[in-house]
């Protein structure tokens, strides 16, 4: 307090107080803290220091702030701002209105005209002069160095890593994944049905929820859990990207028979497909920029189209895999996230007026406005952010219990797909000796026995819904 009053009394106009032990928990502010700091000074005083949902603002504004600052919950969610200001407005506080749209700052990047075509010549022409930076590396030794639990090497594509033990964030973030206990489990479970009870369909006349699909084990774990553990009617949408292999086609299609849903596949134009294959290539260096994008857009324009607020998408790579987020931040689909990750900060617009593409031939990646999203209230959720999360146990319960083909083709790699994609030791013993899984599947396994129950079948739901709980699954 006496830090506060010296800083007023030297001349501070305004006082930022940032509650450290609060920072990133997501429990909300420290009020106690705050009303002490305002009933000390004169100046306004701004909280910063745990906010994690919108209730959290209300309370600490109660209290005579100027302002409330925030930083994860403005990250992780579409629209958290305009969000938060709604519900403090809706609880009694007075504050300006914030416009959704705005000439002066468009949600799309503005790229300057010629700056593509630019872009791609000078690319082109390091490539044949080999003047780029991955050639002029190999001047020098590259140090190659791999995690020391999982062995994820540090050349990966992938933005990962690794601490002063030599451990990447990947490994790390799996041992936070295994020790959170089922009870906890049970809660997030909680959550997730009261956030789907909230966009359930009250009349019938619509899904429950938007499942963004692609045809694989995690599609497949997606519908039936939805459809047949949580009781609520799905329907899946997918974008295809004209390069599924005949059984990952097979699967995309057997989806819709096996668990008795509707599916919306949204297949562009081939020619488009391959002006983007090419552009994106010379421009970015990632021919499947379209299929990144398109995934992360299809979903979210058809599900403002039909009026349901609620899409699910499985595990979030970059926290399951990349320990770029805890386990505790829950991030949600967002238009920045879509942009900055997928799309490598190229949008749609980028690619107008190149190889003859105009606005009509990228409807499929071009996103719905601000306003449109927030009128419906959408919101995206990654279900591993709810459910305990192992590729290997339900892969083995997709292929057994209701018919999802492996490909004849073996992974191209030389590691593993579970060392490829980072997952901890004790998977990757587990694929290589076929032991601690195998003798896990048989426990799990005698618990769940026939296939997916039809409409007035309890019987099997019940089954079902008991064998995928995770304390069943510990």
């Amino acid at each position: 307090m006496e830090w506060c009053r010296e800083a007023e009394e030297r001349g501070a106009g305004e006082i930022v107080i940032q509650a450290i032990h609060r920072d990133g928990t997501a429990q909300g502010y420290d009020l106690d803290l705050v009303a002490a700091i305002t009933d000390a000074v004169g100046v306004p005083v701004v909280a910063l220091g745990g906010a994690g949902r919108y209730a959290d603002f209300p309370p600490v504004f109660d209290l005579g702030v100027g302002g409330a600052a925030a930083a994860n919950i403005f990250n992780f969610f579409e629209l958290s701002y305009p969000l938060a200001k709604k519900h403090c407005v809706e609880k009694g506080v007075r504050l300006r209105a914030s416009p959704l749209q705005s000439r002066w700052l468009p949600r799309e990047p503005a790229y300057p005209p010629q700056e593509a075509r630019q872009r791609m010549e000078a690319r082109l022409e390091a490539a044949a002069s080999a003047d780029y930076p991955a050639n002029r590396q190999k001047a020098r030794r590259q140090e190659v160095s791999w995690c020391r639990k999982c062995v994820y090497p540090s050349l990966s594509a992938a933005p990962m890593a690794y601490d002063s033990e030599g451990v990447c964030m990947g490994y790390r973030t799996a041992e936070a994944r295994d020790a959170i206990p089922a009870d906890e489990w049970s809660r997030r479970e909680t959550l997730l049905v009261d956030l789907l009870e909230r966009s359930r369909s009250t009349d019938g006349s619509r899904a429950d929820c938007v499942i963004a699909v692609r045809g694989g084990m995690v599609s497949w774990f997606q519908s039936l859990y939805f459809k047949y553990v949580l009781g609520f009617y799905p329907i899946l949408v997918t974008y295809d990207g004209n390069n599924y292999t005949e059984t990952g086609w097979r699967n995309l299609l057997k989806m819709k028979e096996v668990f008795n849903v509707d599916h919306i596949i949204y297949r562009p134009r081939v020619d488009v497909l391959k002006s983007l294959n090419r552009l994106a290539f010379k421009v970015m260096g990632d021919m499947n920029w379209h299929a990144h994008v398109g995934i992360n857009t299809v979903p979210v324009r058809l599900a403002v189209q039909m009026g349901i607020p609620m899409i699910i998408w499985g595990e979030h790579g970059y926290a399951d895999l990349f320990g770029q987020f805890a386990m505790t931040d829950f991030p949600e689909m967002s238009y920045r996230y879509r942009l900055e990750h997928f799309g490598r900060g190229y949008d749609w617009n980028y690619f107008v007026g190149l190889e003859g593409l105009e606005p009509k031939d990228l409807v499929a990646w071009q996103y719905p406005d601000d306003k449109a999203i927030f009128d419906l209230g959408l919101r995206g959720i990654y279900l591993g952010n709810y459910v305990h999360w192992d590729a290997n146990v339900h892969t083995r319960e997709m292929i057994e219990h209701y018919g999802f083909e492996v490909s004849p083709t073996p992974f191209a790699s030389h590691l593993p797909p579970d060392v490829e994609s980072g997952r901890h030791a004790r998977k990757w013993r587990a694929r290589l000796f076929e032991i601690r899984e195998v003798r896990l599947w048989s426990l799990h396994g005698s618990l769940l026995q026939g296939h997916p129950r039809r409409r007035n079948e309890p019987s099997a739901g019940n089954r079902i819904g008991e064998s995928l709980r995770p304390e069943k699954t510990q």
